[in-house]
């Protein structure tokens, strides 16, 4: 409570519901007899409240009902007047009254109340930029005296301007409480500056100690604008599309509420498809590439486009499958490829990469094999392609008879070399007798060729026969083979493919010792012949011995072999 004076009176400041306290504000003479307290009305009359003898030290209180049971005066006749309402405005006067005398001192009441918190109700859902709309009503209840509403916008006052800012402010009073409630509605024209920014009201009062404000909690408000621009996307977003993938195409506004019907452009077709925000295309072919586009439904020249790109590969393969040839034939191979960008060719045989592409101008077997024609994009994952082929090189039987003396003269080595596909089966006859030899040992069969070998110690000059057979022909090669009492020339083995390039590598060493053996023995027959010249009694004793001459110049002919 505070004490004040003005125009010559005291004022005393109480909040509502407070207890009003008055001091008589005189001094207490010596011959008082006793003091009274009134209020004035407005018309001037006055209204006595409460009375107190300084001689018999009793209080009455007068019979005023709106007083009753609120006042208290004390022994230096200060007035209380508990839970004070705003009906206690008034001009109180306190008096003192001699024998011969009154004295009086006036006090005027002012009793303040605290409004409520403001609150901003009424609030409206969403604002729309360039429409002025409603966006509130500023409420704060219970107030004395009246106040001011403010409304503020991210913390600045918001005055009114036409067609942008319009406040509509008014009061009401409760006839009985006499307490004001203050509302103030804003009218407000957004724009997209607006978003996210709070809005708050306060309210302006005087209260016993002067002019206070309270704020209100801040609200904030969707803001609603239209689409300037859209967008378009691609989903999933990978970097590559490849065909048989699904793709989804996403149109977006960057209005407020954002769009949600659109218009899609494929490519090639001038018409738009009406569909939500999204567009999707199954199981994309090549001919799906091309610019895509989307636009607002009601503003069609609101647009945008994207580029997509469909990648494919196709490899064929000619010929494929599986393809029999025969041996010799010439056989083209082509693995053609056709894609949405450059792509890689990897020739596999039998799971081993070849340097380059097979080409057959004369097949052989060793050229038959499971061949693969791989291609890949690498930049598309998932992106392959293989195609395979199947050559198969058959061949008639081919045979080849060699034979060979053991060194220690007790045996002979006959081998049947056979080349042949699908594998010749090899069976040894000896001519006359027609008989069997199964005792045979064979080679493992590798790239159409391979051999059967027999050991034989003939005690008679035989033929043995090998006869080879596979689905396409019977083929059959025979060999003279003598007594192994008769030494006979033996013939060169077959070379195999791996070992042909060493020995050819070994030839010239060797002719140039042949060459030195020959001429040596040249010289050594020359003086043979000089000597058997002289000696004809004793070559006729010699052939005496070993049989005709025949028999005898073909063991000097091995002799000779042997020595050279």
């Amino acid at each position: 409570m505070n004490l004040g004076v003005g125009l010559g009176w005291y004022t005393v400041n109480s909040a509502y519901g407070d207890t009003i306290i008055m001091p008589c504000r005189l001094d207490v003479p010596q011959n008082l007899m006793f003091g009274k307290w009134k209020y004035e009305k407005p018309d001037g009359s006055p209204v006595f409240i409460a009375f107190r003898s300084s001689t018999k030290k009793s209080v009455q209180y007068d019979d005023v009902p709106e007083y009753k049971d609120r006042l208290s005066l004390s022994e230096n006749y200060t007035l209380s007047i508990s839970n004070a309402r705003i009906n206690d405005e008034k001009r109180f006067v306190c008096m003192l009254v001699t024998e011969d005398n009154v004295f009086e001192a006036p006090t005027i009441v002012k009793v303040f109340k605290q409004p409520s918190k403001p609150e901003i109700v009424s609030k409206a859902p969403f604002l729309e930029t360039e429409q002025l709309k409603k966006l509130g009503d500023c409420i704060s209840k219970d107030s004395y005296p009246d106040g001011n509403i403010t409304w503020y916008r991210n913390g600045n006052v918001l005055q009114p301007l036409e067609g942008v800012v319009v406040l509509i402010f008014k009061k009401q009073m409760d006839p009985v409480t006499q307490l004001y409630t203050m509302t103030s509605s804003l009218e407000y024209k957004a724009t997209k500056a607006d978003i996210q920014m709070p809005f708050t009201c306060s309210v302006t009062y005087y209260g016993p100690s002067g002019q206070k404000t309270v704020q209100s909690e801040q609200a904030i408000f969707d803001i609603y604008y239209p689409t300037e621009q859209v967008t378009i996307q691609v989903l999933p977003s990978k970097t590559a599309i490849k065909e048989g993938d699904n793709i989804t195409l996403k149109c977006l506004g960057n209005g407020n509420p954002p769009p949600e019907e659109f218009l899609f452009y494929l490519p090639g077709q001038p018409e738009g498809i009406r569909s939500s925000n999204t567009y999707t295309l199954t199981d994309v072919r090549r001919n799906a590439t091309g610019d895509y586009k989307c636009s607002l439904i009601d503003k069609k020249s609101m647009i945008a486009s994207t580029a997509i790109t469909v990648h494919y590969l196709d490899l064929s393969l000619n010929p494929s499958g599986e393809v029999t040839k025969q041996i010799g034939d010439a056989l083209p191979v082509s693995c053609t490829i056709s894609a949405s960008r450059n792509a890689t060719v990897v020739w596999m045989k039998d799971n081993i990469r070849l340097r380059s592409s097979p080409s057959f101008s004369s097949l052989q077997y060793q050229d038959a094999g499971n061949y693969v024609c791989e291609t890949a994009l690498q930049e598309v994952e998932g992106l392959k392609k293989r195609e395979s082929l199947t050559l198969i090189v058959e061949g008639k039987p081919q045979i080849k008879m060699t034979k060979k003396t053991d060194p220690s003269g007790l045996s002979k080595t006959i081998i049947c070399h056979v080349e042949g596909f699908p594998k010749p089966a090899i069976q040894w006859t000896i001519t006359g007798s027609g008989s069997v030899i199964n005792q045979a040992k064979e080679s493992p069969y590798i790239n159409g060729r391979y051999y059967s070998k027999i050991i034989i110690s003939p005690e008679e000059n035989v033929t043995l026969t090998c006869t080879a057979e596979n689905q396409l022909e019977r083929t059959v090669n025979s060999l003279n083979v003598s007594a192994i009492s008769i030494p006979e020339h033996d013939e060169a083995d077959e070379i195999s493919d791996e070992n042909r390039e060493k020995v050819n590598d070994q030839a010239k060493l060797i002719v140039g010792i042949v060459v030195g053996l020959l001429l040596a023995a040249l010289v050594a027959g020359v003086v043979y012949w000089l000597y058997m010249k002289k000696s004809k009694t004793a070559s006729k004793h010699v052939n005496k011995d070993l049989g005709n001459l025949e028999e005898n110049k073909k063991l000097e002919e091995n002799n000779h072999k042997t020595e050279a």
